[in-house]
């Protein structure tokens, strides 16, 4: 039986409209439909998942995001947020959406080590800033991602297993709930707000800014090694052996790519099946680099870019694409993986497989993942976690789709029950159900109801009754 309940779906567009014109008289920075802002405001990186809300209001400060909510209840039209484009799973076509991309608040505390993030600053600035001053911020696989966004996700980044969740960095959140109210919440302040928002998204209010912890780690060891088609099956096989024998410094991930063979690919490695290992160690570079030697030992690879490195530079380890795609996603958490786990995924999608995926990742989690304060991030004891992700271009997009439930199903011994808040396969009540547990749930449902008493905010909406 579903613990969660479906929301009654009614026509917003008569009373949307009167609260559009609310806004227009309230809050500067009210875009509509067919203006040049409201495209560039509503632009998502994933281009399957278009938004159209009613207005896009282009909050300057906490005040402009508090003053929409109260219209927006008194209406009784929803609200929704977008800081970068990233996470997007709504249309939004019956809500107004408050975007936080000019909330761009940066201040490094280099002496007490923490610094504050507005909404709108993605990760590469946090780290370029905390940098100078041999600091680091415990960012994501991909700087080009919103901080705050990211955080309120948990957060699983490239040192993820040797310093936990991002999340769990995270000192004081400043938030403007679904009542209308800015509130600071700490541990202290606020504390099942506190409890509720690292890891709950934003089903709770939309966070303006965020104090975090930053970590003493100018350099790390890591990198990213690409291996040729002819070594993917020798290479994944001992990835999935030295995964059980990887000290809690190291973090690791690995990817089966086809990269199509046209731009913006690197010619080396697209029109073929190539294995991506990622690794960062955090402790001593020599221990780092006995411990990669198990991979280089495979075989030789065609790229090899791990050594010691900025921390500031950790993007470069995933390269993620910052350019806006079509891109169809669905992700997994797994139980354990192993020789046999990968055995398994090459005979789904390795060479000589029929597979429409551009990559199929497994990432290793555990180590200092599994600790850390409790909140609403309800799947700390996952082993691993699986993503697939196809490319919706013309040749293959008709069945990206069922191929990509082929390899999840396939995986199905080594499946287990949940998701991870940040990625972006499901919305509403479907999401909710996936990436919380009844009990998480149950406590997320009560502090909706309490601190959004009109369902205001959109991204609540799967776990309210």
């Amino acid at each position: 039986m579903s613990f969660l309940t479906p929301a009654t779906r009614t026509d917003l567009r008569p009373a949307g409209a009167a609260a559009v014109r609310a806004l227009q008289d309230a809050v500067p920075g009210v875009h509509l439909p067919g203006s040049d802002a409201y495209a560039a405001l509503t632009t998502t990186s994933n281009l399957m998942h278009p938004v159209s809300p009613l207005a896009v209001v282009a909050a300057t400060g906490p005040a402009d995001v508090s003053a929409t909510v109260r219209l927006a209840a008194a209406f009784g039209v929803q609200v929704a947020v977008q800081g970068t484009g990233h996470g997007a799973t709504e249309e939004m076509r019956d809500a107004i959406l408050v975007h936080t991309g000019t909330l761009d608040e940066l201040t490094v505390h280099p002496q007490e080590r923490w610094a504050r993030i507005g909404a709108g600053v993605r990760w590469a600035h946090v780290l370029e800033a905390a940098a100078p001053h041999g600091l680091a911020a415990l960012c994501g696989s991909s700087p080009d991602v919103g901080a705050v966004g990211m955080l309120t996700g948990g957060g699983l980044g490239p040192v993820a297993r040797s310093h936990g969740l991002s999340s769990d960095t995270v000192r004081a959140f400043e938030v403007v709930t679904g009542d209308g109210v800015l509130r600071r919440v700490t541990a202290v302040e606020e504390p099942d707000l506190f409890w509720g928002l690292r890891g709950g998204k934003g089903t709770l209010g939309i966070v303006t800014a965020v104090e975090v912890d930053l970590l003493d780690l100018p350099t790390v060891y890591g990198g990213s090694l690409w291996f040729a088609e002819a070594d993917v099956a020798a290479v994944l096989r001992t990835w999935g052996q030295w995964c059980e024998l990887l000290p809690d410094e190291g973090t690791t991930s690995v990817a089966v790519m086809r990269l199509p063979d046209m731009d913006p690919f690197p010619p080396p490695l697209r029109g073929q099946v190539t294995l991506n290992v990622r690794f960062v160690w955090t402790g001593d570079p020599a221990v780092g680099e006995e411990m990669i030697r198990a991979i280089r030992a495979v075989a030789a690879p065609v790229v090899d870019t791990v050594q010691t490195m900025p921390y500031a530079a950790l993007g470069d380890v995933h390269a993620d694409p910052v350019d806006p795609m079509p891109l169809h996603e669905s992700h997994h958490l797994l139980d354990g993986f192993g020789v046999a786990g990968a055995d398994r995924l090459l005979e789904l999608a390795g060479p000589g497989v029929p597979s429409a995926q551009v990559m199929v990742e497994v990432r290793q989690l555990g180590g200092k993942v599994r600790e850390g304060d409790p909140c609403a991030y309800a799947h700390r004891d996952a082993a691993y976690s699986m993503f697939v992700v196809g490319l919706m271009i013309p040749e293959v997009a008709q069945v990206v789709t069922s191929d990509a439930a082929r390899i999840g199903e396939g995986m199905g011994p080594w499946l287990r029950d949940g998701g991870l808040p940040n990625f972006t396969d499901s919305a509403g009540r479907a999401w909710a159900e996936r990436v919380f547990t009844p009990l998480v749930a149950r406590r997320l449902r009560t502090l909706s109801r309490a601190y959004d008493p009109a369902g205001v905010l959109l991204a609540a909406r799967g776990v309210r009754a």
